[in-house]
């Protein structure tokens, strides 16, 4: 079980660092202000995130079956943390990435623009072009007292904490809730959406408006541009913090499931 343990803790840092560093491919977008070029790449990072989701889910979900069938005496709740601190990682490496990516996600942006389409860009890449990414690589280095910009107002960081933590917890959370009440596993391990659901609307209704708001201001002012690299390593530091705040809200958003489920 320590292997596939192993392999799922990669495949979760996989995830989150991809659905991290989207903001690099936004930011890349705004700079060279081709944001519409630059939403479109975004389809990679689902691409990539979602394969490797594919993978993941069930090797997460085999912990439940052994610990509910094989070895009652396993200790799923630490195996299940220890995937969500995966989770914390996996962001941790997307902001360190972060500069590093938006240099070549631009670079990206302006070859696909001269190309027309993927496929053609990516057959028109050649091993010099691979060895000279070298040179896009770069430090992060941002201070964090210089982070209020563009009047982000603190309840929208908040509310980004709060949305990733919900988020994190969603799919662990109801396969807990599998465990707790083994008798209705299959409804428990499908009911995530009781948790992600309150996430989605909660995204959709602040997050999202918001976030469109702020990197369309900074598309319209240039002095605004650099700012906006700030406030999305900022945003991906509020993710962090999520991922963390998983940990908290993980056991009770477990036995919510399992009390929901019982009623249905």
């Amino acid at each position: 079980m320590v292997n596939s343990l192993i392999v799922v803790c990669l495949l979760t840092m996989i995830i989150n660092t991809a659905e991290t560093l989207s903001y690099s491919v936004r930011y890349a977008g705004v700079k060279l202000n081709k944001i519409a070029i630059a939403l479109s790449l975004t389809g990679i990072i689902v691409l990539v995130s979602r394969t490797a989701n594919m993978i993941q889910a069930p090797l997460t979900a085999k912990f439940v079956d052994y610990s509910n069938n094989a070895d009652t005496s396993f200790p799923l709740g630490n195996y299940l943390r220890i995937i969500m601190l995966a989770s914390s990682l996996g962001t941790l490496i997307a902001i360190a990435l972060f500069p590093t990516f938006v240099g070549l996600f631009s670079r990206v942006i302006s070859k696909l623009e001269v190309e027309g389409s993927l496929p053609k860009l990516l057959s028109s890449v050649t091993v010099e072009q691979l060895k000279n990414t070298r040179k896009y690589i770069k430090r992060p280095g941002i201070k964090l007292p210089s982070f209020r910009y563009l009047g982000i107002p603190k309840r929208f960081i908040i509310m980004n904490i709060f949305v990733t933590g919900f988020y994190t917890v969603g799919v662990i959370s109801s396969l807990y809730a599998g465990h707790l009440s083994p008798h209705l596993l299959a409804t428990a391990s499908n009911a995530s959406g009781l948790i992600n659901g309150l996430a989605t609307i909660l995204l959709t209704i602040f997050i999202d408006p918001q976030l469109g708001i702020i990197t369309h201001k900074a598309t319209e002012q240039a002095e605004y541009r650099d700012q906006l690299g700030k406030i999305y390593v900022l945003l991906m530091f509020s993710r962090f913090l999520g991922t963390l705040l998983g940990q908290l809200v993980f056991i009770p958003a477990a036995h919510f499931i399992s009390w929901m489920v019982q009623l249905i």
